[in-house]
């Protein structure tokens, strides 16, 4: 890994990353629209960004019995945190349409808004922590 400005600006990264990835499974739900038996996808998004925390905080790992391995052919074990992949899921609970689609346009434009005022909310807190280590460089210049 190179250079950071903080751990709390590579999470705010990861979640850009994140709504990116989610606002292209909407985008993908309204194109298909029409397709006969197409399942409305999203992305758990709450569960993919606190991994990253856990992962980017160095948290998590405390308190966890090791597996033993009594063999070298053993397979170590699985932990969500090894997992770098956001979660995708067919949504449930919506309506069937007669042709077998599950994708609603409301609920997808609804989805879609909010996703993008978190990405833009996102976006101005990155500009924001930017800005103040560019102060702090530009005050340290001047010492």
């Amino acid at each position: 890994m190179g250079f950071s400005i903080s751990k709390a600006y590579d999470l705010m990264a990861e979640g850009l990353n994140a709504r990116a990835l989610r606002q292209k499974l909407i985008s993908s739900n309204i194109a298909n629209i029409d397709t006969p038996f197409y399942k409305a996808k999203d992305i758990d998004f709450e569960r993919a960004l606190s991994l990253k925390a856990k992962k980017i905080f160095n948290e998590g790992e405390e308190g966890k019995l090791p597996l033993a391995k009594t063999n070298e052919a053993h397979l170590d074990a699985f932990s969500e945190e090894d997992s770098d992949k956001a979660t995708i899921f067919f949504r449930d609970g919506h309506m069937v349409r007669n042709d077998g689609n599950t994708v609603d346009l409301d609920i997808e434009t609804t989805e879609m808004s909010k996703n993008s005022i978190m990405f833009n909310a996102l976006t101005a807190a990155l500009k924001k922590d930017s800005a103040l280590f560019k102060y702090v460089l530009d005050a340290s210049a001047k010492v």
